[in-house]
């Protein structure tokens, strides 16, 4: 039989009435632990009925848990610094912000599509923080991400805007690139106004293979194992993290560099 919080009620008032008149907190705190290891169905049938709400605060503490874990890191972070490439790649915000975000990803990732979600409130909500640049990790030589990641390269050869409309759009559609990546691209390079015959001939260009190389080779050099993976000026974002994480991340970066 099912007991409701007003059963409890009663049972306590029971349990409190029962006794002495008046009873200290420590004996009330017994007789509620009494009461509920008779009747634990009590405790299954509130949680029950706040099943999202606990499920809210469960998210919000190991969120917390992993933000306190994540600032333990960056601090060991700032004391090992890191440098990888960023020559010829495009950047997205303005040249002097104090705070660069650069990712290692992949664009048919679904963890990084995520992430690119939250990297888009992030320099919205920052404009004159933080400036972003993207390296890529794909699957292979012959993978969807291969193919986008060098019509990324070789769109920056025509100009700095063009690499991000297709970054726009590759994140958009992440499975429709994946299903046919040539055609989809190719698509997205013209819509943007890019030369396509340049660009058809920049794709296969040894320069945009050897910068492919080299993101890989950072990545190599700084032990990525997955993808997505930030160093936020010198600390290290592994995953999709939420907003407040990565913004706590913007936040030491920026209070490091006022030292």
């Amino acid at each position: 039989m099912k007991i409701c919080i007003a059963v409890l009620f009663c049972l306590l008032c029971s349990s409190v009435t029962a006794g002495a008149a008046s009873r200290s907190e420590e004996e009330l705190a017994g007789a509620l632990r009494q009461v509920l290891k008779k009747h634990p169905e009590i405790v299954l049938e509130i949680l029950r009925e706040h099943s999202e709400s606990v499920l809210d605060i469960a998210q919000q503490g190991s969120n917390i848990r992993r933000r306190k874990n994540m600032e333990l890191q960056w601090r060991e972070d700032l004391k090992q610094p890191k440098s990888v490439t960023t020559a010829n790649r495009p950047v997205l915000g303005p040249a002097n912000a104090p705070v660069t975000i650069i990712a290692f990803s992949d664009f048919t990732c679904p963890y990084c599509q995520q992430a690119a979600e939250v990297l888009d409130r992030i320099l919205q909500a920052r404009p004159q923080d933080v400036k972003y640049i993207f390296k890529h990790m794909p699957h292979g030589k012959d993978s969807p991400s291969q193919v986008a990641a060098e019509y990324f390269v070789a769109a920056s050869f025509q100009n700095d805007r063009a690499p991000w409309l297709l970054y726009k759009s590759f994140f958009a559609a992440p499975d429709k690139l994946s299903a046919d990546v040539q055609n989809f691209a190719a698509k997205a390079a013209a819509q943007a106004g890019l030369d396509m015959k340049k660009l058809a001939a920049d794709v296969k260009n040894k320069k945009t293979g050897a910068i492919i190389e080299e993101d890989q080779a950072d990545a190599k050099k700084l032990n990525v194992e997955g993808t997505p993976y930030f160093l936020v000026n010198n600390l290290t974002v592994r995953g999709a993290v939420s907003y407040d994480i990565f913004n706590a991340a913007v936040d030491m970066a920026l209070a490091n560099i006022k030292k």
